[in-house]
């Protein structure tokens, strides 16, 4: 297989279904970590190895090694691997997902802007989706009418923060999780609820369901839920370890045991909470993201690039959905004719939201 960003947290568990079940890693895609992907082309010894930036290539331990967006989707083409694992963040993650579709590749997605930003551009039968929510929706659907599909939330790192203190809110303060340590960027997109807006736009092109909501479990053990139109509700429940959605997108089935399963006398109780817009105001335009699914790839450029004015103290915390709210009503008359608009209304947004925040 491929692994497109193997040395974050989806990529190393990519790897461990790997290892365990002794499947061959053509190609490696990393970032800056060069240590660690040092560490997996001794074990794993691929054929190609890709890395971010062009300074970073002698520190590589390996006699093939490309750069950039182009060394990507040269790496894929020669690349006779079926199977693309996307665990890049952000918008950089469109292109190889476009590519690798094209050359006949299955990709294993949890980039989630790929769909975000350009679903109606995408073959999703090529798609499996390796998020916990949209895994779990999958494992639920069955042959029986779906009237709703919900997916769940942790409610980020300022869940139980009072609302008076957030526009104070600082950076490390954001990145801290209450259940668990992802990388910076999904980190400060949980926090603003960003993340399942983006969450609930690939639900769409991935399912073609009308109905469809977040709510905030606390404890992380339930990913989705389906409401059928017989009035019952399936949920599902596992425990949050990325190697169970893994192992079925790159093993097709799975007839042994990937996690431990949940306790619930051990869990004793679970929590739900709504989405409240006055701590997350990503949420007032929900519905009308919903209603408009194209432009993700509004919201998504203008989300990324406030994020960016945040990490450099530009911006406050509640400015970053403030930004993006302010691009979506701008373009809201935006809509792409093919993949192309979209990397074009992606370079607009951006220069449009740098020059707003100044």
């Amino acid at each position: 297989m491929i692994v497109l960003g193997s040395t974050g947290s989806i990529g190393v568990n990519a790897l461990a279904i790997a290892r365990r079940f002794n499947l061959n890693v053509d190609v490696l895609v990393a970032g800056n970590s060069i240590e660690r992907l040092n560490e997996q082309i001794a074990e794993f010894q691929p054929r190609i190895v890709v890395v971010a930036q062009e300074a970073s290539v002698p520190k590589v331990a390996h006699a093939k090694v490309y750069h950039g967006e182009a060394g990507i989707l040269e790496a894929l083409r020669e690349s006779e691997s079926r199977f693309v694992v996307n665990a890049l963040v952000g918008f950089a993650g469109l292109r190889p997902t476009m590519e690798a579709i094209r050359l006949g590749k299955k990709v294993a997605l949890a980039n989630k802007e790929s769909l975000v930003a350009a679903g109606e551009f995408i073959d999703i039968s090529a798609i499996t989706p390796i998020d916990s929510e949209h895994f779990g929706l999958w494992y639920l659907l069955q042959d029986r009418p779906v009237d709703r599909m919900v997916i769940t939330a942790s409610g980020g790192s300022f869940r139980d923060t009072p609302l008076e203190v957030l526009k104070n809110a600082t950076v490390d303060e954001a990145l801290n999780h209450p259940n668990w340590s992802m990388g910076r960027k999904i980190t400060i997109d949980s926090a603003t609820m960003t993340n399942k807006l983006f969450e609930l736009l690939e639900a769409k092109w991935l399912f073609d369901v009308e109905k469809l909501d977040a709510i905030i479990e606390t404890r992380s053990i339930i990913h989705a839920l389906i409401d059928y139109r017989d009035g019952s509700t399936t949920a599902h429940i596992a425990h949050a370890d990325m190697k169970l959605p893994i192992a079925y997108a790159l093993l097709g089935k799975v007839e042994e045991q990937i996690l431990k399963p949940v306790d619930l006398v051990e869990v004793g109780k679970l929590e739900f909470r709504a989405i409240d817009p006055a701590r997350y105001p990503i949420w007032e335009i929900k519905d009308a993201v919903l209603q408009k699914p194209h432009l993700g790839a509004v919201i998504n450029a203008a989300n990324e690039v406030g994020i960016a004015a945040f990490f450099e103290g530009k911006i406050g915390f509640m400015d970053i959905s403030k930004e993006t709210i302010r691009a979506f009503q701008a373009f809201e008359d935006f809509i792409p004719g093919s993949v192309e608009d979209v990397f074009e209304i992606d370079r607009e947004v951006r220069k449009f939201t740098e020059l707003q925040i100044g």
